[in-house]
C-alpha cells in the first residue's frame, strides 16, 4: 500500500481520478488536482514546504518532487510529465511541460510552458526556461524552439497516455 502521511498536520489532497502506485510515498502539504499519477517508487515530499500540482501531471517511477526548507516551495501547473528518476526541488513548472528522464530541476528554476527539458539535463538554481523551447545538457542550456507539432505529438501525448496507464490501475486505486 502506497505511504500517504500527514506531516505537522498537514495532509496530501487528491482531485478525482488519481492513480497513486502501492509504493509511491506522498507526504505531508501536497496538493494534487484531477487525473494525477504517481507511479512505481515515485517520492512527493510536502514536509518541508508545500507542493501544488495542477491537473493532468504524471509522476513517474523513481521521480523525487521537493522543496526547500520555508523558502522555495514547488509548483506544477497542467499537463505536466515528470520522468522517470527525473528529481524536481523548489521550482515552478508551469502548463504543458515535459521533463525528461533523469533530469533535474533546482530551486527556483521556473520552466514556462510549453517547454521540454530534455532527458539527463541539469538546470542549474534559478534558471528561467523560456516559453516554447527544449533545454538539454550540464548544465542545461536552450537548444531550439518547440514546433506547435512537437507539443501535441510530444507533451500532450505523454501526459495524456498517463492518463490511459492509470486507467489500466483502476481495480487499484490507493487515492479512493
Amino acid at each position: 500500500m502506497a505511504t500517504i502521511l500527514p506531516v505537522r498536520g498537514k495532509h496530501p489532497q487528491f482531485g478525482n481520478n488519481c492513480f497513486i502506485a502501492p509504493n509511491a510515498t506522498i507526504v505531508g502539504e501536497v496538493e494534487a488536482g484531477d487525473d494525477c499519477s504517481f507511479w512505481f517508487n515515485a517520492v512527493v515530499r510536502g514536509d518541508v514546504h508545500y507542493i501544488k500540482m495542477g491537473n493532468k501531471v504524471n509522476v513517474q517511477d523513481g521521480a523525487v518532487i521537493h522543496c526547500t526548507y520555508e523558502k522555495n516551495p514547488t509548483i506544477i501547473g497542467n499537463n505536466v510529465s515528470i520522468g522517470h528518476n527525473a528529481l524536481v526541488h523548489g521550482c515552478t513548472l508551469h502548463d504543458d511541460v515535459l521533463i525528461g528522464m533523469g533530469a533535474i530541476v533546482m530551486d527556483r528554476c521556473v520552466v514556462h510552458s510549453n517547454s521540454i527539458i530534455a532527458a539527463g539535463a541539469v538546470l542549474l538554481e534559478g534558471t528561467i526556461v523560456e516559453q516554447g523551447t527544449i533545454y538539454a545538457g550540464v548544465p542545461a542550456k536552450k537548444v531550439k524552439d518547440i514546433s506547435k507539432e512537437m507539443i501535441h505529438g510530444e507533451i500532450d501525448r505523454i501526459a495524456n497516455n498517463y492518463v490511459k496507464y492509470s486507467s489500466w490501475f483502476s481495480d487499484f486505486n490507493a487515492a479512493k
